[in-house]
Formats: C-alpha cells, structure tokens, sequence
C-alpha cells in the first residue's frame, strides 16, 4: 500500500473549502477501503496567506479527523511558491504525493489511474486534459497557443497539462536540488527525468469561488515559464537584429547605387519608419535583457521561497474519534 499525501494550495478558498474538504474525505475512504493507500496518509492544504476564513476552517478539518493536516505560509507567495512549500514540506512522510487545486476543477476521479501507474514504476504521472470544450474560445486558444509557443521557446512542458501531478518521494528530492527562485513546475518537474506516464480526464467548472488566475495573472504566470526555462527569447532579438542589420546594409548599397545614378529623391517617410522600428526594436531588446538581468538579481539575493508560520500534521487532541466524514453539522461548526 501506498503512503500518498493530496496536497491542495489555497488562496482565499473559504467559499469552496467545505466542498472540496468533503470530496476528498470520500476519496480518501474509497482509496483506504480498497487498500490502496495507508491510515498514514492525509490531505494537506497549504494556505497561501489568506486573508479570508480559510485557516480557521482548515485547523476545523483537522480538529474534526486526523486525515487532514494544513500549512500556513506567512504571507502571500503564489500559487507556485505554496504548492512547492506543500512538496518540499512533506516529501518525507510521504512515499508519493499528488499536487490539485483548491476548485477541483480537475478530475479526482483521475486518482486512481494515477496510483495505478505509479505502483507500476512511474516517478511523475500528469494529469492531461483531453478536450477543453468547458473553456471560451478565447481561452482554448490562448491556451493551446501558449503551450506552443513554449516549446518553440525551448520550454519542454507537457501538452494541455497544469499542476494535477503525482510525484513520488523520488522524484520531489530531485525536484528540491532546484535552488531557483523564480519557479514554474511545469517546466521543472519533466527536466527531473525517471519514468513518466499521463492519465487523461475532462475538466470541470469551478463550483464556488473566483478563480484565482485572472487574465494579468495568466499573463504573468506564462511570462515567466519562458523567461525561467529558456534564454530563447534573447536569442530572437539578437537574430532580428542582425537581420535588421543585413538589411540597414543592403539598404545602403542601394542608397549609393541609386545616387550615383541620379535618381535619390529626399523623402522623411522612409526615415522616420527606420527610426521607429529601429527605436522600437532597441527598447525590446533592453526590455527583454532586463528582465533576465532582473531574474539574476532575484536569485543572488537567495532569498527563501516561503516561510512556514503554521503546521498541522498530526491529529489534534480535540478530534472525534473514529470519526471519518464530514456532515452538515460538523461544517456548521467550523462555520
């Protein structure tokens, strides 16, 4: 039987909490009757600062049964930063660990194919999205276009796949020999290597709450999966320079034959565009080594990725015994 930790970075989840909470207690039974998981496994969320109720209810999870266990991050540090906290925290008490978001959006019906591929040799199984049809067109593709445009950057990440992951102990001591501090998983966790398997499953719509990931955040977040993961982006600018260049060349070769011929004509058409593309394409290239040069001075500062200023892990004292679902009352109660 397998030691297997859910871990489940929150932000603000206090209106979707007791929904995912009873979900996973279900789970958690179906896998333990079966005999696929231990009684030392548990279902850990890890609050990211919340300024909501969501730790007060997570310690009323675990005052009410032992499966569940919390973190509490100091502050804020994003969704990375907590689900990395959450990996490298309890990488120890676990023999695999496996990563879904607060919302359940994700499939935890997809558990079982996971667990199943990892007591056959698998160290990573992603969890893969097989068709977005709950997503907006522009979403969809949105989406799909960045996961290209990653790839032609350079960043090898999985297709259609965010941070439904299960990682064995293995896999998450390698994960922790990465010291970066500006992370994106899901760009890290394949360049880990070992045996690797997908498990597809549909999504579903987000049941309470607001998502977490507007669309700056997206952005962002995409931003910096290329910027962490590959130098490409340099590479483009310097190659679009020299072509410019090459042209800037041919442009004057042209300029010299045409005056020798008699034939220039004085014009500020021509010139006024050479001098914005050229000003335009200079700002991008300062732009873009900046924030590489940014990243650089983030990491030399080495400073910590998170600060823990919370714990629960084992069962409190106050928890009823024998007691493995959640019902209304007991809701209430932490309410």
């Amino acid at each position: 039987m397998t030691t297997l930790y859910i871990v489940v970075p929150c932000y603000n989840e206090e209106a979707v909490l007791s929904k995912t909470a009873a979900t996973l207690l279900k789970k958690y039974e179906q896998l333990a009757k079966r005999g696929k998981i231990t009684n030392k496994s548990k279902i850990v969320f890890i609050d990211d600062g919340s300024t909501d109720s969501t730790w007060r209810k997570i310690k009323g999870y675990n005052r009410i049964n032992g499966a569940f266990g919390g973190i509490k991050l100091s502050r804020n540090r994003g969704h990375q930063n907590a689900l990395l906290c959450g990996l490298l925290t309890l990488k120890d008490y676990a023999d695999a660990i496996i990563s879904i978001d607060a919302d359940l959006q994700d499939d935890i019906g997809a558990i079982d194919e996971m667990l199943e591929k990892f007591e056959h040799g698998c160290d990573v199984v992603y969890g893969v999205r097989s068709k977005r049809d709950t997503d907006t067109f522009f979403k969809r593709f949105t989406a799909e276009s960045y996961y290209k445009i990653l790839d032609k950057m350079g960043a090898k990440v999985i297709f259609n796949h965010a941070d439904f992951r299960l990682m064995s102990r293995r896999a998450i001591e390698c994960l922790s020999l990465f010291k970066e501090r500006n992370i994106f998983l899901r760009g890290l966790v394949p360049m880990i290597g070992f045996k690797s398997g997908i498990v597809k499953y549909e999504r579903a719509e987000r049941e309470a709450g607001e998502s977490k990931y507007p669309l700056s955040k997206m952005l962002s977040l995409a931003w910096e999966g290329i910027t962490s993961l590959s130098i490409r982006p340099i590479r483009v600018v310097t190659v679009t320079g020299a072509l410019i260049f090459a042209l800037s060349i041919v442009m004057l070769i042209y300029s010299v034959v045409r005056f020798f011929m008699g034939a220039t004509v004085s014009g500020w058409a021509s010139l006024a565009v050479s001098i914005w593309a050229i000003g335009g394409l200079q700002l991008l290239a300062i732009g873009i080594v900046g924030e590489y040069v940014g990243k650089i001075y983030l990491e030399s500062k080495n400073r910590p990725r998170f600060i823990v200023e919370d714990i629960i892990l084992e069962l409190n004292s106050k928890s009823k015994y024998g007691k493995r679902d959640l019902d209304e009352e007991d809701h209430e109660d932490i309410d």
